[in-house]
Protein backbone atom coordinates (compact mmCIF):
# COMPACT_ATOMS: atom_id res chain seq x y z
CA UNK A 1 0.00 0.00 0.00
CA UNK A 2 1.09 3.32 -1.05
CA UNK A 3 1.09 6.07 1.81
CA UNK A 4 0.55 9.47 0.39
CA UNK A 5 0.12 13.01 2.50
CA UNK A 6 -1.69 15.73 0.17
CA UNK A 7 -0.14 19.44 0.87
CA UNK A 8 -2.10 22.10 -0.49
CA UNK A 9 -3.60 25.35 1.01
CA UNK A 10 -7.38 24.48 -0.78
CA UNK A 11 -9.81 22.81 1.36
CA UNK A 12 -11.50 21.64 -2.06
CA UNK A 13 -8.43 20.72 -3.63
CA UNK A 14 -7.04 18.19 -1.65
CA UNK A 15 -11.15 16.80 -1.44
CA UNK A 16 -10.80 15.87 -5.34
CA UNK A 17 -7.39 14.75 -4.85
CA UNK A 18 -7.87 12.65 -1.84
CA UNK A 19 -11.42 10.77 -3.35
CA UNK A 20 -9.23 10.43 -6.12
CA UNK A 21 -6.13 8.46 -4.87
CA UNK A 22 -8.26 6.53 -2.37
CA UNK A 23 -10.40 5.25 -5.39
CA UNK A 24 -7.24 3.02 -6.03
CA UNK A 25 -7.08 -0.24 -3.91
CA UNK A 26 -2.83 0.16 -3.60
CA UNK A 27 -2.77 3.96 -2.57
CA UNK A 28 -4.19 5.25 1.24
CA UNK A 29 -4.31 8.97 1.82
CA UNK A 30 -3.12 8.76 5.54
CA UNK A 31 -2.53 12.58 6.12
CA UNK A 32 -3.43 15.97 5.03
CA UNK A 33 -1.50 19.79 5.28
CA UNK A 34 -2.85 22.78 4.78
CA UNK A 35 0.66 24.62 4.53
CA UNK A 36 4.32 23.45 4.35
CA UNK A 37 4.92 23.69 8.10
CA UNK A 38 2.15 21.35 8.49
CA UNK A 39 2.92 19.16 5.49
CA UNK A 40 6.72 19.05 7.51
CA UNK A 41 4.99 17.93 11.02
CA UNK A 42 2.83 15.37 9.27
CA UNK A 43 5.49 13.47 7.35
CA UNK A 44 7.23 12.98 10.68
CA UNK A 45 4.78 12.52 12.01
CA UNK A 46 2.86 10.01 9.58
CA UNK A 47 6.03 8.71 7.58
CA UNK A 48 3.86 8.13 4.14
CA UNK A 49 5.64 6.99 1.00
CA UNK A 50 4.72 9.72 -0.99
CA UNK A 51 4.23 13.84 -0.58
CA UNK A 52 1.80 15.56 -2.97
CA UNK A 53 3.23 18.88 -2.12
CA UNK A 54 1.52 22.63 -3.82
CA UNK A 55 4.31 25.04 -3.91
CA UNK A 56 2.79 27.98 -3.52
CA UNK A 57 1.33 28.18 0.14
CA UNK A 58 0.92 30.50 2.82
CA UNK A 59 3.08 30.69 5.81
CA UNK A 60 6.31 28.39 4.45
CA UNK A 61 5.45 27.00 0.98
CA UNK A 62 6.26 23.45 -0.85
CA UNK A 63 9.68 24.73 -1.66
CA UNK A 64 11.03 25.03 2.03
CA UNK A 65 8.86 22.30 2.77
CA UNK A 66 10.34 20.01 0.64
CA UNK A 67 13.51 21.23 1.56
CA UNK A 68 13.10 20.31 5.18
CA UNK A 69 12.24 16.89 4.33
CA UNK A 70 14.86 16.01 2.05
CA UNK A 71 17.61 17.21 4.80
CA UNK A 72 15.33 15.01 7.15
CA UNK A 73 17.47 12.28 7.43
CA UNK A 74 14.59 9.99 9.34
CA UNK A 75 12.12 10.62 6.43
CA UNK A 76 15.04 9.19 3.78
CA UNK A 77 12.59 7.14 1.90
CA UNK A 78 9.61 9.44 1.46
CA UNK A 79 9.37 10.72 -2.35
CA UNK A 80 7.79 14.40 -3.10
CA UNK A 81 5.47 14.98 -6.03
CA UNK A 82 5.05 18.60 -6.83
CA UNK A 83 1.86 20.33 -8.08
CA UNK A 84 1.42 23.27 -9.94
CA UNK A 85 -0.66 25.12 -11.96
CA UNK A 86 1.53 25.88 -14.87
CA UNK A 87 4.06 23.45 -16.45
CA UNK A 88 6.77 26.14 -16.92
CA UNK A 89 7.67 27.27 -13.28
CA UNK A 90 10.72 28.16 -12.23
CA UNK A 91 9.47 27.03 -9.07
CA UNK A 92 9.17 23.51 -9.85
CA UNK A 93 12.97 23.19 -11.32
CA UNK A 94 13.87 24.75 -7.32
CA UNK A 95 11.87 21.80 -5.94
CA UNK A 96 13.60 19.56 -8.06
CA UNK A 97 16.73 20.46 -7.49
CA UNK A 98 15.90 20.56 -3.29
CA UNK A 99 15.49 16.91 -3.96
CA UNK A 100 11.52 16.74 -5.19
CA UNK A 101 11.26 13.64 -7.06
CA UNK A 102 9.12 14.78 -9.89
CA UNK A 103 5.97 17.29 -10.86
CA UNK A 104 2.19 16.93 -12.66
CA UNK A 105 0.52 19.94 -13.69
CA UNK A 106 -3.12 20.14 -11.25
CA UNK A 107 -5.21 18.92 -14.42
CA UNK A 108 -3.77 15.97 -15.34
CA UNK A 109 -6.26 13.18 -15.96
CA UNK A 110 -6.96 11.06 -13.23
CA UNK A 111 -4.71 8.05 -14.37
CA UNK A 112 -2.22 9.72 -15.00
CA UNK A 113 -1.96 11.33 -11.32
CA UNK A 114 -2.25 7.51 -10.17
CA UNK A 115 0.43 6.19 -12.34
CA UNK A 116 2.48 9.56 -11.12
CA UNK A 117 2.26 8.68 -7.22
CA UNK A 118 2.98 4.92 -8.04
CA UNK A 119 6.35 5.73 -10.21
CA UNK A 120 7.60 8.13 -7.69
CA UNK A 121 6.94 5.60 -5.02
CA UNK A 122 9.09 2.94 -7.05
CA UNK A 123 11.50 6.04 -7.32
CA UNK A 124 12.67 4.30 -10.85
CA UNK A 125 11.21 7.05 -13.13
CA UNK A 126 10.97 10.45 -13.85
CA UNK A 127 7.68 12.27 -14.43
CA UNK A 128 6.25 13.99 -17.33
CA UNK A 129 9.48 13.37 -19.40
CA UNK A 130 8.85 15.57 -22.31
CA UNK A 131 7.48 18.60 -19.86
CA UNK A 132 10.46 18.14 -17.32
CA UNK A 133 13.06 17.97 -19.95
CA UNK A 134 12.13 21.46 -20.97
CA UNK A 135 11.91 23.08 -17.71
CA UNK A 136 15.49 21.82 -16.32
CA UNK A 137 16.92 22.89 -19.46
CA UNK A 138 15.74 26.10 -19.68
CA UNK A 139 16.76 27.07 -16.32
CA UNK A 140 19.77 24.93 -15.79
CA UNK A 141 20.56 26.20 -19.35
CA UNK A 142 21.72 29.52 -17.67
CA UNK A 143 24.75 30.58 -16.75
CA UNK A 144 24.25 31.45 -12.98
CA UNK A 145 22.60 27.33 -12.80
CA UNK A 146 26.10 25.60 -13.34
CA UNK A 147 28.12 23.38 -11.75
CA UNK A 148 31.73 22.32 -12.43
CA UNK A 149 31.65 19.54 -14.60
CA UNK A 150 34.55 18.31 -13.33
CA UNK A 151 31.84 17.07 -10.57
CA UNK A 152 31.41 14.37 -13.07
CA UNK A 153 35.02 12.89 -12.78
CA UNK A 154 33.88 10.42 -10.23
CA UNK A 155 31.99 8.60 -13.16
CA UNK A 156 32.91 5.85 -15.99
CA UNK A 157 32.44 6.73 -19.89
CA UNK A 158 29.82 4.16 -19.78
CA UNK A 159 27.95 5.79 -16.54
CA UNK A 160 28.23 9.25 -17.79
CA UNK A 161 26.71 7.55 -21.20
CA UNK A 162 23.67 6.16 -18.77
CA UNK A 163 23.44 9.10 -16.83
CA UNK A 164 22.80 11.66 -20.24
CA UNK A 165 20.58 8.60 -21.11
CA UNK A 166 18.30 9.22 -18.12
CA UNK A 167 18.13 12.96 -19.07
CA UNK A 168 16.91 12.25 -22.19
CA UNK A 169 14.17 10.46 -20.43
CA UNK A 170 14.69 6.99 -20.85
CA UNK A 171 13.86 4.16 -18.54
CA UNK A 172 15.81 1.31 -17.71
CA UNK A 173 14.42 -1.03 -20.46
CA UNK A 174 15.54 1.50 -22.90
CA UNK A 175 18.75 1.85 -21.98
CA UNK A 176 18.88 -1.67 -21.81
CA UNK A 177 18.21 -1.92 -25.58
CA UNK A 178 20.23 1.45 -26.80
CA UNK A 179 23.08 0.10 -25.16
CA UNK A 180 22.88 -3.75 -25.80
CA UNK A 181 22.82 -4.49 -22.40
CA UNK A 182 20.71 -6.19 -19.75
CA UNK A 183 17.96 -3.98 -17.94
CA UNK A 184 19.51 -5.06 -14.63
CA UNK A 185 23.33 -4.00 -16.09
CA UNK A 186 21.53 -0.78 -16.92
CA UNK A 187 19.37 -0.49 -13.63
CA UNK A 188 23.15 -1.19 -12.01
CA UNK A 189 24.29 1.77 -13.86
CA UNK A 190 22.01 4.05 -13.12
CA UNK A 191 22.23 3.17 -9.40
CA UNK A 192 26.12 3.83 -9.51
CA UNK A 193 25.79 7.16 -11.22
CA UNK A 194 23.28 8.35 -8.01
CA UNK A 195 25.12 6.66 -5.62
CA UNK A 196 28.99 8.63 -6.77
CA UNK A 197 26.62 11.85 -7.36
CA UNK A 198 24.73 11.85 -4.17
CA UNK A 199 21.86 12.33 -6.44
CA UNK A 200 18.41 11.20 -4.06
CA UNK A 201 16.72 9.97 -7.33
CA UNK A 202 16.61 9.77 -11.02
CA UNK A 203 14.94 13.71 -10.49
CA UNK A 204 18.01 14.78 -9.19
CA UNK A 205 20.46 12.94 -12.28
CA UNK A 206 18.65 14.68 -14.52
CA UNK A 207 19.35 18.51 -12.72
CA UNK A 208 22.80 17.43 -12.59
CA UNK A 209 23.31 16.20 -16.44
CA UNK A 210 21.74 19.74 -17.47
CA UNK A 211 23.50 21.57 -14.48
CA UNK A 212 27.14 20.25 -15.23
CA UNK A 213 26.71 20.72 -19.35
CA UNK A 214 26.70 16.59 -19.65
CA UNK A 215 23.85 17.17 -21.68
CA UNK A 216 23.04 20.74 -23.71
CA UNK A 217 19.71 22.83 -23.36
CA UNK A 218 17.57 22.17 -26.12
CA UNK A 219 14.00 24.40 -26.07
CA UNK A 220 11.64 22.48 -28.07
CA UNK A 221 7.92 24.01 -29.33
CA UNK A 222 5.66 22.22 -27.09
Amino acid sequence: MIRVLLADDQALVRAGFKVLLSSATDIEVVAEAANGEEAVSRAREKRPDVVLMDIRMPGVDGLEATRRIVADRTLAGLRVLILTTFEVDEYVFEALRSGASGFVVKDIEPSELLQAVRVVARGDALLSPTVTRRLIAEFAGRPERRVATAHLNVLTEREREVMALVAAGRNNDEIAAELYVSPATAKTHVSRAMSKLGARDRAQLVVLAYETGLVAPRLRPA
